[in-house]
């Protein structure tokens, strides 16, 4: 049985990634400057940045409980 050429694989791989950087790359240029691909709000693919001007969305949550911070009222909170 023949064994198989991992070395052939990879650099299949790596041309077909260099392949798509390079369509990607070709369609920006040709892009018009105001255009937006895709549908608005949509999160972009893996890999890719984000559209400038855009925020990640961020979960709604309280801020941290502040410790004391005399030594008076830390020892009020130790364990006995």
């Amino acid at each position: 049985m023949a064994t198989p050429n991992y070395s052939y694989e990879k650099r299949q791989r790596e041309l077909a990634k260099k392949r798509k950087t390079e369509e990607k790359r070709q369609r920006k240029v040709n892009k018009p400057d105001g255009e937006i691909e895709g549908a608005e709000g949509a999160e972009p693919a893996e890999g890719e940045a984000p559209v400038e001007g855009t925020a990640p969305p961020t979960a709604a949550c309280s801020p941290p409980k502040r410790l004391p911070q005399s030594a008076a009222a830390f020892a009020q909170h130790q364990p006995p």
